[in-house]
């Protein structure tokens, strides 16, 4: 059934350079159509965003973006059955002028939880949370807080504080191995990743014939869920049941991952699946939200460091929140499980796949492996033509990361509204304080993580041990039949 504002009006003749239209990168091109008056539809079911009907104009924004950046709006025939289509990235929340689209708040969760004697409630923060959650205290674009949140989130009452950060050092271990895997015995190529859930779910919809080539690595928020119930409770001594589990994501399809049914994995190997690896998932918006409602004031807090166990870092794991930052992390430490040595200076500061173009493309020689060729996409519009060529097998790529939000996490529609629509300069100022957290760390590659490496010598042995696959490995559904793709649009 269509829920509330599945109303959909014609086109207007206003030209996409009338009233109220912003440019930037990601919503001109000269072929677009005039712009579209109307709404995208929202089922009330939907488990990341929400519309408050009296606060909707009909502008047409959030179809703009549905349709010409995030490339799902429109790209399939109408009318739809027993299923109102998203990814759930959340672009149009971004997008609304008037606030109408917002994630769907679960503030009243996290409390509750905070205020139950009986809970152990830990949280973790994503990397691009740490140069956008001052946006909302008043602080410039890209301003550097981790130190700050984790104070913050101490004060509002949690547990523990872990770094997502930490299990995205985690996922590169498994996927550089699974990627060698694949490069060594020639199956499945190219490598797509897997760590951002809107993609994924794009991929189920609209490429599920080629789902062979997706990673069957877990998302770093959901690796470090099904860590802390299972790992983190064993060496705490805290029943898993006891735990419930926070993530702060800058990202509201995160929302509906933490929901996916076979996210349970550290419940089913306690014999409760009933057990959600991360139970509640907050945007940047929410957290912030949540602090000021306690009268946390970041922008006067001191630094706090994470706390153990699943805290600890590296450069690798903290680029993760920008495009191309994924794939460099995977080919340093790809390099290093090839050659038992650290990878040269041009890989830990790899140009070729950073910045805000569309498409990225780079190679690297892989000693015992040969040449290893990447693609990185941002903005589901532009993986299309990427993904068309390894569809009509016109591609040489091996590995090919893929975020459906443009600049990546730090773009994410869980973040600040700080410009409306969002513009590459505050992009840009949250990928550079990124890029420089990774520049000055100590440890710049995931291997060189000893509280990762000390998972895997107590407790899963080895990457893509059976331990590992049972943990921190998924699959994939095949979401096809729930919609017809239009031939052309």
């Amino acid at each position: 059934m269509v829920g509330a504002g599945a109303v959909v009006a014609g086109c207007a003749s206003e030209p996409a350079g009338g009233k109220g239209w912003m440019p930037n990168q990601y919503n001109v091109a000269a072929n677009w159509p005039v712009q579209v008056k109307g709404r995208v539809p929202i089922d009330s079911s939907n488990p990341a965003i929400d519309r408050d009907d009296t606060k909707c104009i009909l502008c047409g924004q959030c179809l703009e973006v549905c349709k010409n950046v995030v490339s799902v709006y429109g790209y399939y025939e109408l009318p739809i059955q027993n299923d109102i289509t998203c990814i759930h990235c959340g672009q149009c929340t971004m997008w609304c002028p008037t606030g109408a689209i917002t994630e769907r708040n679960e503030i009243k969760k996290v409390q509750a939880a905070l205020a139950s004697a009986d809970q152990h409630v830990i949280v973790q923060t994503a990397p691009a949370i740490r140069v956008a959650l001052g946006e909302e205290f008043n602080l410039p674009p890209g301003s550097l807080v981790q130190g700050q949140q984790v104070t913050a989130l101490k004060k509002a009452g949690f547990d523990a504080v872990f770094d997502t950060s930490w299990s995205a050092d985690l996922t590169i271990m498994e996927e550089a191995s699974e990627l060698i895997k694949r490069l060594t015995t020639g199956k499945a190529l190219p490598h797509f990743t897997s760590c951002c859930p809107g993609w994924v779910k794009f991929a189920e919809y609209f490429y599920a014939d080629l789902q062979p080539h997706l990673s069957s690595c877990k998302s770093p928020q959901q690796m470090l869920g099904a860590v802390a119930k299972s790992y983190y409770a064993k060496e705490k001594g805290i029943a898993p049941e006891q735990i419930f589990s926070v993530a702060v994501m800058p990202c509201t399809a995160k929302k509906f991952e933490c929901q996916r049914p076979e996210m349970n994995a550290a419940g089913i190997l306690r014999g409760n699946p009933a057990i959600r690896d991360v139970d509640v998932v907050l945007t940047t918006r929410e957290l912030a939200n949540l602090l000021k409602s306690n009268g946390i004031d970041l922008s006067r807090l001191v630094d706090t460091p994470y706390d153990s166990v699943l805290g600890e870092s590296t450069g690798a794991g903290v680029i993760f929140g920008a495009t191309g930052g994924v794939t460099e992390a995977a080919v340093r430490t790809a390099y290093y499980l090839v050659t038992r040595q650290d990878p040269p200076a041009a890989l830990l500061q790899w140009e070729n796949v950073r910045g805000l173009k569309g498409v990225k493309e780079a190679s690297v020689e892989l000693p015992g492996v040969g040449t290893v060729k990447v693609a990185v996409c941002h903005g589901l519009r532009d993986a299309r033509v990427v993904l068309e060529k390894v569809r009509k097998q016109q591609s040489d790529w091996h590995f090919i990361e893929f975020m459906a939000c443009p600049g990546g996490c730090i773009g994410g529609g869980g973040q600040p509204r700080t410009s409306l629509p969002p513009s590459d300069e505050v992009r840009k100022a949250r990928m550079a304080n990124l890029y420089k957290l990774d520049g000055t760390a100590v440890k710049r590659a995931s291997y060189q993580n000893k509280e990762v490496m000390d998972l895997y010598q107590k407790f899963l042995h080895a990457p893509l041990s059976e331990e590992s696959e049972s943990l921190l490995h998924t699959h994939y559904v095949d979401r096809s039949h729930q919609l017809k793709p239009k031939e052309k649009v």
